[in-house]
């Protein structure tokens, strides 16, 4: 009766344990909750989430999805409006300057 009190007992102590690192790994709860917030941040700046999803290639589409709906929800319950959002280009690198060719002239030819 003992061993099988000491055997419930011990598989009930490793049910509730993290220890054996079996849990959800914490990277891609960080990744989901930031494509989350990029949906939020396009929502927020007026920009479609076609846009949003062009502007973010490589992150989880449901996830910007979920965070561009949620931040919907939010603004229409509190009738809250957007800030546009504008993207400035880069200032371009002035262009180097144009190397110039200087040709020395013909040297004259020696009369003999």
């Amino acid at each position: 009766m003992s061993r099988r009190l000491l055997i419930l007992c011990v598989a009930l102590l490793v049910a509730g344990c993290d220890l054996l690192g079996l849990g959800p790994d914490p990277r891609i709860a960080q990744k989901e909750a930031d494509a989350k917030a990029i949906g939020a941040a396009c929502r927020n700046g007026l920009r479609g989430i076609e846009d949003c999803y062009a502007l973010n290639k490589g992150i989880n589409k449901a996830a910007i999805y979920a965070g561009w709906l949620e931040m919907d929800a939010y603004m229409r319950e509190n009738k809250l409006e957007g800030q546009r959002a504008e993207i400035v280009a880069p200032a371009a690198a002035p262009a180097p300057p144009a190397e110039e060719i200087i040709e020395d002239p013909k040297p004259k030819s020696r009369a003999k």
